[in-house]
């Protein structure tokens, strides 16, 4: 079983080189979408193969998509390190014929007691809704994933809407191994707000708000 990661980035050098250095025995596409800074330097550096794309995360991850010639594709965003094993929890769940897709457990790599609070959340929101963001690093058989349509371009919540999909074709596992990854997002706009943004964005979206309407709410665009 041959595995592609896709790595979407924008101006990522601080962290680019950590995510591709926790990956080994897999091919490594990074999709990079207008950086200015370091970002395709560093990833060259370390052996990634990397493509250059319109901006969208969606966007680009469906591009690197159609390039990768793994038999599985598993999507890390640029700030996020997957666990020891991870290669083997993943082979281990597709043995299952009728698993397609699935992702991992999430730690955020801080050791402030809100971000526990919000490990807690993600794990109920899974078992509750069968939510799953694409912080947890989303893999997916590579047939499976073009079936259900890939991320469809979408400027935001492509990766829920993706998995939404993804679930009407087979089954999708949560594994046990968390991936690690780092608590800017919710510090840049405050924790709390940013994480009870989040909750209003993922409500949104499931009362049926299209991705583009919430792209707009989300941005301010």
């Amino acid at each position: 079983m041959k595995l592609t990661v896709i790595i979407p980035t924008l101006n990522e050098a601080a962290d680019i080189g950590g995510a591709i250095q926790g990956i080994k025995g897999a091919e490594v596409i990074v999709v990079d979408g207008g950086s200015t800074d370091s970002t395709r330097m560093i990833a060259r550096g370390l052996g990634a193969t990397v493509m250059e794309t319109k901006r969208g995360r969606g966007l680009q991850m469906d591009e690197a998509a159609k390039r990768a010639t793994g038999d599985v594709l598993l999507f890390l965003h640029a700030d996020t390190i997957l666990p020891e094993g991870w290669k083997e929890e993943i082979e281990s769940a597709l043995v299952d014929p009728g698993t397609i897709a699935g992702a991992f457990g999430l730690k955020i790599g801080s050791d402030h007691p809100w971000f526990r609070i919000i490990e807690a959340v993600v794990r109920l929101r899974y078992r509750a809704f069968g939510v799953i963001y694409g912080d947890q690093a989303i893999f997916a058989r590579k047939d499976a994933f073009h079936k259900a349509g890939g991320f469809r371009k979408l400027p935001l919540m492509e990766d829920v809407d993706c998995v939404k999909r993804l679930r009407g074709l087979g089954r999708v596992r949560l594994l046990c191994g968390r991936v690690v990854t780092s608590p800017r997002r919710w510090e840049a706009g405050g924790r709390v707000r940013n994480t009870l943004k989040n909750g209003v964005v993922l409500a949104l979206y499931l009362s049926g708000v299209s991705p583009e309407r919430l792209y707009h709410i989300y941005y301010g665009r």
